[in-house]
C-alpha cells in the first residue's frame, strides 16, 4: 500500500511558511506554537527558496563558543577579543532573519510522488520533512514522519 499511496493523499495542507526576511525569534515562537519541527521558507510568489528546520535554529546558538574565561593554574585569564567575539554572535543571533539560517535547496517530492519515495528521500537525506511543490516549486504541501505514521494508522 504505501509503494502506490500518493503523497497529494498522505500530506498536510495549508502549509505555514515563513519568509527569508522574517526574524528567526519569529521562526521559532512559530515552531513551538504549531510544534512542528520545520516551516517551508518561501518568496512572495510561493515559490519554494529554503527550509528552516529547528536544528537549524540549534546550531545557530551552537556558534557561540565559550568558554571566554579560564582558569589555568589558579589564574583567572579573560579574553577581552573573545568577550567582543562572544557579544557579536549573541547579537548576530538577536537580530538574525530566517535567510541566515535556513537551509537552500532542500529536499522536495511532487504530489504524485509515493509514499515510498518520500520516506526514502526521509531516510537517505536524515529529514522528518519534505516540502510537497508543484511544477513552479510552489509549496502546496508538507509531508512530516508524522503524516506517514497517521497514514499507517488509519490503513491498518
Amino acid at each position: 500500500m504505501p509503494g502506490s499511496t500518493l503523497v497529494r493523499d498522505v500530506m498536510s495542507t495549508p502549509v505555514v511558511t515563513l519568509r527569508p526576511d522574517d526574524n528567526v525569534e519569529h521562526a521559532a515562537d512559530l515552531l513551538a506554537e504549531k510544534n512542528i519541527g520545520s516551516l517551508p521558507v518561501v518568496d512572495d510568489e510561493g515559490t519554494l527558496v529554503g527550509i528552516l528546520r529547528d536544528d537549524d535554529l540549534i546550531a545557530s546558538e551552537a556558534r557561540v563558543h565559550v568558554p571566554t574565561f579560564i582558569n589555568f593554574l589558579g589564574l583567572g585569564m579573560a579574553f577581552p577579543g573573545e568577550m567582543k567575539h562572544l557579544e557579536r554572535e549573541l547579537r548576530k543571533i538577536a537580530g538574525a532573519t530566517v535567510r541566515d539560517v535556513m537551509q537552500t535547496d532542500p529536499p522536495t517530492v511532487s504530489p504524485d510522488a509515493t509514499l515510498e519515495d518520500v520516506a526514502t528521500i526521509m531516510h537517505d537525506q536524515g529529514v522528518n520533512s519534505v516540502p510537497v511543490v508543484d511544477s513552479d516549486s510552489k509549496v502546496v504541501g508538507i509531508v512530516a514522519r508524522a503524516d506517514i505514521v497517521r497514514f499507517i494508522a488509519r490503513t491498518t
